[in-house]
This record gives C-alpha cells, structure tokens and sequence, in this order.
C-alpha cells in the first residue's frame, strides 16, 4: 500500500508538473503569437483595409484551434532543419576550399611535371647528343693511324767537340753554315744549349781588360735567357765576349790601320774551341768608339770556322747567312724602355727631314763622290715649299734651315744625344748615309743613326741602302720600318717623303717601334736576337713558355664537399651542346712547322720569336674538303657536313676548327657566397674543361661546402692580392679557350655559348659581353677618355666577362710593358683595359661584342671596386698613360655586333632556330 501511494503521489506530480508547463507555454506562447498577428493585422490593415483586418481575425481563430504540440514539433523541425542546413552549409564550403586547394596543388604538380618533362626530355636530348659525341670520339681513337704526339727524348751530346785541324786563313771567307757548322751538335730536340766563356777566364784581348760593363751586362743578361746551359760538353753554341769596339791608331805612313788588339792564340786556345773554330760565336760589341771604322776587330784576323758577330763589316769580310750584323750596345742591361721613345702621332711634325752630323776627319776611306748628293739636298732644301721645313745640319755649327751645306763625307754624330733626340722627336724623316767607303756593308756609326731614329720615332731614309746590311736583316724586315733608296736616287727623295700618307706614316712609325723595343732597344734584347737568329736559323723550336705553377688553395689530400646546387628555373630548356668529359686542347702540334710557316710573323708581327707556345691564336685552319676526306678526326660539321638548322646545330661545333672545350677563369677576393652562386649557375654547361678559381684573398677560402658544377674547380692562392692575377698563365690552363669572368656576373648557358662559338671563329680577338669605347676628352684636347655610355661603336670588350685565348696570358707578362702592370697594382684598376690595349696592339684588329642581356650584374650581390665614384675617373688615367707608354693608343673602333644565325628570321614550322633567346 505504502509503493502504491508513494506511485500515486509520484503520477500526481507528474500530471501537476505537466499541467503547469501547459499552462506556462499557453501563458508565454499565446501572448507572443497574439501579439506577433495584431502587429501584422494592424500592418496589414493600413495597407490593405477592412478585409485584410477579417482574414486577420479568422487566423487567430485558427490558432486557437490549432493542436500546441504540433505547432511545438513544427517549431522545432524548422530549427532541426536550420541547423541540417547550417551544418551542410559549412560542410560544403569546407569541401569547396578543400577541393580549391587541391586544384592549385594538381595545378602546381601538373605545372611541375610538364617543367621537369620539359627538363627530362631537354637532358635526354643532351645525353643522346653526348652518346653519339662519346661513340664518334671513340670510333676516332680506334681508326687513329699514329698514336697522339709527344715531345722526342732530348738528344744532346756528351762530349766536347773533337779536335779537328784548322782550316786555311784562305778558305775562311767561304764558309757557310752547311761547310762551317757541325749540325751533329744541335739536334732538332737539342732544346738549342748554349755556353757562355766567362770573360774573367778567357780573355781574347792582348794585356788588355774587357770593358766591365760588358761583361757585368753579358752574365746578367744571357743568365735570363733559358739556352743558357754550364755544361759545355752538351752545347750547340759557344759564345765568347771579345770585347767592344777596337780604335785606330795612325802609323808613320800617315795611313789608317786597324790597331791589333786581338790575341789570335787565346782564341785559338779556348777549351772547346775544337780545332777550327766551328760552333763559335765571336761576339764584339761597339759601344763607345762610334767612328767610321770602329767596330771591326777582326779585320785580317784568323778566325776559324767560328761565326763573327759585330756592329762593322766590309763587303769582303762579311759572309751572309753565316756571320751577323748586331747593333751597338748603347741601351740598357735591360728592362723597360718606353720613356725613351717619343709619342707616334701625329703622323707629321714638325720637320719633313733633319740631319745631324760632321764630315769626319779621317776622309782616306771617302770613296764615293757625294759632291752631287750635297748639290741635291741643297736644291731641295732650297725649292722646298714653304710647308716642307727641313733641318740639316752638316758641320756642328749652330743649325740652319734651307741653306746651302758644304761637302761630306763620313758623317759622325753632331751634338749631344739629348739635343740630337729634341730634332729627332720633331722629325717626319731622318736622313742617314751609308758608308763613304763603298767597301763597307755596315758600321757601329750607321747603326747608331738607326738606333737612335727608331727611338725617337723618325722613320729612317737611309740613301745608299741598297748595299748596306741592317741588324738580323735575314728575320726582320726592315722595309716595312725604314726607305731605303740608292744615292742615285737623291732626285727623287723629296717626292717620295711627300707621296706617303698619313696611314703609311704611322705605320711606319709604329714598326719601327716594334722592332726597336723588341730586338734593339736593350743588350738584353739585342742578345736574345742574336741567339734566336742562329736557332732560327737550325729550325730547332725555342725553349716552352713556362706557365705559373699557382699555389693550390687546398692540399692534395683534402678538397671542398660538394652539394647538389639548385635547380636554376631561369634557364632555357634548349639543347646547347653535348655533356662530355673534360679533355685538353692539343700542345705544340707544330714545333717544326712553326718558324718554316709563320717565321715571318713570328719576328715581325707578333714580335715573339723567343719562346714557344702550346697553340696561337693564328694557327692555320685545314681546308673544307680536309675536314672529310683524311683529316676528319676532331671534327663536329654541323648535320655531318650537309648542315641544318636548331637540332642539327646543337649537336656538332661546327666550323672549321676541331672540336675543343674552353676554361673559365673567376678572380675573387673573399666572397665565397658569391662564388659559390658562380659555380652553381654553370651546372650543365656544355663544353666547360674546368673551372679556375683565382683566390686573391689573404685569408684561405673555407673548407665548407662549394656547389658542384659539374666539372672540375682549381682554386689556386695568389701570392699577392692584384687584379693582374686573372691573367696569369697558370699550369692548370689546358685549353685554348679562356673565358675571363668576375665572380658576380650573371650569364645564361646559351650565351655563354654563343660566345664560345663567336671566339672559334675569331681567335686573335677579345670576344665577350660589355663593350666600351675610347672617346675624345673634347674640353681639353688632351687624350682619349674612358666612357660607358650607349653609342654605336666600341673599342673595348672588358675582360669581365670575355673570351680570350691562352697565348695573350703569357703575353701579358712578356710583351706588355711592366709599367703598364705596376700601374694597375697601384690604383686596383685598369687590368681588363690593359689587356684590350695589349691585343689591338698585337692584331690591329678591335675587339667582337656579342649578344648580352640585360640582367648582366648580379642584383643581390655586394658592393664591388667599380662601384667606387673614383673608379670610373681612373679608368680616364689608364687609357692616357698607357697610351704614353706604348707610344699610341692601339684601340681600334668598330661598329659591329654578332648575333645568332637566324636569329629573328622567320622559318618553317619543323625548323630551330640556332638559339632560342639569341
């Protein structure tokens, strides 16, 4: 009974509770429901009128009738649905992002697979091009008939010359060099060795002393020169110093003869001397006695077979191709020589003709009867226009101008050297006699004149040439620096100084200046002539250039970690080239050949007959017919010889050159984040040999990680920080090739390229990307100025980013003057300057601009040198002085610019262009 009440009073609560939440729902609801329909009543009422108000009322009766508990659950459907619909509202725009963000992804992956499609079948494209490079390089090792050339083992004797009788005083005018000059001594791969007496112990001279000058200058000099050898047992030459010019003493007949000072036995006692003499060089140099006959010591002498080499001869005594014609010793040991020459323009100065000197006393050797000449030149001093000044002084008087000139005969030198070198250096022309006596063929007075002149600038016109020898005549050509005419043709010598032009004039000049400072100017370089002359002579190859042995930055057990660099997007996916293993460019293919070819050039062009180079820039090119039928090894002709466009062209070089690769050479100083940037970009580069980094820093470089380039890096230390550095001709240089970069500019592959494909075709040149040119300093009239502004020609294509052959490395150093270095260590300036002045001066040819973009700097790279304010002043400076110190300025300007083949041309549709961008 007690669960039974106790479930009664709980089921009355409940009713009661229920009753109660009626009753509050009717109470809440109802008022909210009335009051919501009689705002819309009293809403609709004003807008619609009484019957609006009706249908009003009908509805509030309707709710009144309507079940509670349906208008709940409809109450609550409706806000179930809200909230389904909410729900799938957030749903769905969560899907749609979703999905939005995967369609930028497959979008981004699809983009991402067609790059690195693009990549892939761009590489592939590049790795079939290697394959078939590899397989025709290999198929060209299996047919190679001869193996590759190296140098012969060097073959030099091991004994002294064995002890031969003497030849007859008589028979020695006749000797040659095939009769007179053992060959057997001077193999071709001899490497030419020469001994030199030392003077202290062998002594020619009769209780006389060699001057000790010269033999202090003979040591210092010949111990440069790399045929010197100490051991006389493998000599091809041997040269003695019987001193300098002998003087003359008159006898009781009151007639000249030589004064004999020349000991004939200790000549003949020299310890190598062999007998007869052969294989001697008897040199005697003139250097203070510079009268008529002064020079010839060996009139009457007996010498042997042994080769005479002086400043004086007679025609009877002088024996072409065997003896030689040296000048005058009146330069320096050696060094620099460029501030004793005079500057080359303008073409004409102030004097048309000038002569400077006196009759010489001594007229027993007057031969010649030069009266007519004196008539001459006086008639046409005097008839002379007014435009034509002439400066002759004849008897070491004050000087006069277009007056009459008394009679001469041998002629000495008038007035001191620096008032004979002011009228020189206001000279066009500079009149020289030869000898009064017919029977001499030279003398030490008339090589002087010429020595003199060429330093000053005053193209020589020697009357009576047509029977004198000049120094080393048989390797120099003298023609193109010197008029030489017969005395007959005095008549017409003021016609022919006025039929020259300006050009001709300054070509003259200039070659004259050439041969001057290269085989004249110095005992040392007048020494070197002598010796080249005799191994030119033999056809053996001078000694090799030595390249620089660069400090390597890293030992040979250590090496940088190489990283994966990253993938370069800007890049164009275009075929440039095969992918091949670094191989050198072919060396010293034409030792022999060289001086019997290019001889000529060698002494007269390029001014370099003393060393031997690798390669040159002006080795010959096989014909087009040889690139096919038996000398087709190396070649790459483009569609295998029937030519083609884009494809075709991206797998062969082409050209008429043999396949090669090229170096790229970076000068940096302490920037490895730079560098390695560098190194990264050059990744997959076509034909790229080696990398050569140039470590101009103090402190070493880091042993981090360097990105890998694909190829090999040298890093070599420079010993000292100098921007000359960059064109060191380092050992680690293997090809011909050179592009010259700085560290922070930016190349992309095709024009790299495209350059390297310009530079096959123009060796001799400069080849690279920023151009500049020379301009006229209009303010002051003074030089020319250096200038980076847009204009239509250049005269400069900066070593910044440039290609360059390997030969002008070492001609850097040994034909430029040092002056011009010193001066670029001084300032940290003007190296790539330097080197546009060394090759225009050598070619005469201006330099080739090719294609170039415009991001060429690095943007995020640091401040360098050039950005300096005073950078660009200096390089004003540069171009003045060194054009003081060459004499001129060599900068050639052109107009031209290469481009690709092809390129903005239209072509069919199933046609390449060579370059896609250039």
């Amino acid at each position: 009974m007690f669960l039974y009440e106790r479930a009664c009073l709980w089921l009355g609560h409940i009713k009661l509770s229920r009753v109660i939440v009626m009753v509050s729902v009717i109470l809440f609801v109802v008022p909210l429901f009335t009051h919501y329909y009689l705002s819309k009543y009293e809403t609709a009422s004003v807008a619609l009128g009484s019957n609006s108000m009706r249908h009003t009322l009908e509805a509030l009766g309707d709710i009144s009738t309507m079940n509670i508990a349906d208008l709940k659950l409809r109450i609550e459907e409706m806000l179930r649905i809200k909230a389904s619909v909410s729900t799938e509202l957030r749903e769905l725009e969560e899907k749609r992002g979703r999905l939005q963000r995967e369609s930028a992804a497959a979008s981004a992956k699809a983009d991402n697979v067609k790059a690195e499609y693009a990549r892939a079948t761009a590489e592939l494209q590049r790795l079939r091009v290697s394959a078939d490079q590899a397989r025709l390089a290999q198929l060209e090792a299996i047919r190679r008939d001869t193996p590759e050339r190296a140098p012969p083992a060097l073959i030099l004797p091991s004994q002294p010359p064995l002890i031969l009788p003497p030849i007859s005083p008589s028979s020695e005018i006749n000797c040659r060099m095939h009769s007179c000059f053992d060959h057997s001594r001077c193999s071709l791969t001899s490497g030419f060795p020469i001994y030199f007496y030392d003077p202290d112990v062998f002594s020619p001279l009769a209780g006389a002393e060699v001057d000790g000058f010269l033999k202090t200058t003979l040591r210092q000099t010949l111990g440069y020169n790399a045929h010197l050898t100490q051991n006389p047992n493998e000599a091809c030459v041997y040269l003695v110093l019987v001193g300098e010019s002998f003087p003359f003493e008159k006898s009781v007949s009151s007639t000249i003869e030589p004064y004999k000072l020349l000991n004939e036995t200790a000549i003949k006692n020299l310890p190598y001397w062999g007998g007869d003499g052969r294989n001697h060089v008897l040199l005697n140099l003139a250097r203070r006695e510079l009268s008529v006959g002064a020079g010839d010591a060996f009139s009457g002498a007996s010498t042997g077979r042994a080769m005479i080499a002086q400043s004086t001869f007679t025609l009877n005594q002088f024996r072409s191709g065997f003896d030689l014609v040296t000048p005058p010793a009146l330069g320096p040991p050696g060094g620099d020589v460029w501030s004793d020459c005079a500057p080359m323009a303008p073409a004409r100065r102030k004097y048309l003709l000038s002569f400077q000197g006196s009759q010489s006393m001594t007229t027993s050797f007057q031969k010649d009867n030069d009266t007519y000449l004196i008539e001459r030149l006086k008639k046409m001093a005097n008839t002379a226009p007014e435009s034509d000044l002439f400066y002759l002084q004849f008897d070491c008087d004050p000087p006069v101008e277009k007056r009459s000139v008394k009679s001469i005969g041998d002629w000495a030198l008038c007035g001191t050297d620096r008032s004979r070198r002011s009228v020189l250096r206001d000279s066009t022309f500079v009149l020289i006699f030869a000898p009064g006596d017919s029977s001499y063929t030279t003398t030490a007075l008339l090589q002087a004149r010429l020595y003199e002149a060429l330093r000053s600038g005053a193209i020589p016109a020697i009357l009576g040439g047509d029977r004198i020898t000049l120094p080393y005549d048989e390797v120099l050509d003298w023609r193109r620096a010197v008029l030489s005419l017969p005395k007959a043709r005095v008549t017409e010598l003021h016609f022919l100084l006025r039929a020259l032009s300006d050009s001709d004039l300054l070509a003259f000049r200039r070659q004259g200046r050439v041969l001057w400072e290269r085989y004249l100017s110095s005992v040392q370089a007048s020494m070197d002539s002598l010796l080249a002359t005799i191994r030119t002579r033999l056809n053996i190859p001078a000694r090799p250039a030595s390249p620089t042995m660069g400090a390597p930055a890293f030992n040979d057990s250590f090496s940088p970690p190489k990283l994966e660099p990253p993938a370069v997007d800007t890049e164009p996916e275009e075929t440039l080239g095969p992918l091949e293993a670094p191989y050198p460019s072919p060396a010293y293919r034409r030792n022999y050949s060289l001086a019997l070819l290019h001889g000529y050039e060698m002494w007269n062009d390029w001014g370099e007959p003393f060393a031997l180079y690798p390669q040159l820039p002006w080795d010959p090119p096989v014909t087009s017919e040889a690139r096919y039928m038996g000398s087709a090894a190396g070649f790459r002709p483009i569609g295998a010889g029937a030519g083609g466009s884009g494809k075709e062209f991206s797998e062969a070089l082409g050209g008429d050159r043999p396949r090669e690769q090229f170096t790229i050479v970076i000068l940096t100083y302490e920037r490895e984040t730079v560098l390695a940037a560098a190194l990264a970009r050059l990744r997959g580069l076509p034909y790229l040999n080696k990398v050569v980094v140039v470590w101009n820093g103090v402190t070493p470089p880091s042993a981090a990680a360097w990105p890998d380039c694909g190829a090999p890096v040298a890093v070599v230390r420079a010993t000292r920080n100098s921007l000359n550095n960059r064109f060191l001709p380092y050992h680690v240089v293997d090809t011909e090739a050179v592009l010259c970069v700085d560290d922070d500019a930016h190349l992309r592959h095709d024009e790299i390229i495209f350059a390297f494909r310009v530079w096959r075709e123009h060796r001799d040149r400069i080849v690279g990307f920023p151009g500049r040119y020379h301009a006229w300093d209009l303010n002051f009239n003074n030089g020319f100025l250096y200038n980076s502004n847009y204009s239509c020609e250049l005269s400069m294509v900066l070593t910044g980013a440039a290609f360059v052959h390997r030969y002008y490395m070492w001609a850097y150093w040994r034909a430029l003057p040092a002056a011009v270095r010193d001066y670029v260590d001084h300032y940290m300036n003007c190296e790539d300057i330097a080197m546009n002045f060394l090759v225009a001066h050598i070619t005469r040819k201006p330099p080739v601009k090719v294609t170039s973009r415009w991001t060429f700097r690095c943007p995020g790279c640091p401040v360098t040198l050039s950005a300096d304010e005073t950078h660009f002043h200096e390089r004003h400076k540069c171009i003045q002085f060194f054009s003081q110190v060459m004499g001129y300025t060599p900068l050639l300007s052109t107009q031209f610019r290469a481009d690709s083949v092809l390129f903005k041309t239209r072509i069919p549709h199933d046609k390449q262009k060579c370059f896609k961008f250039i």
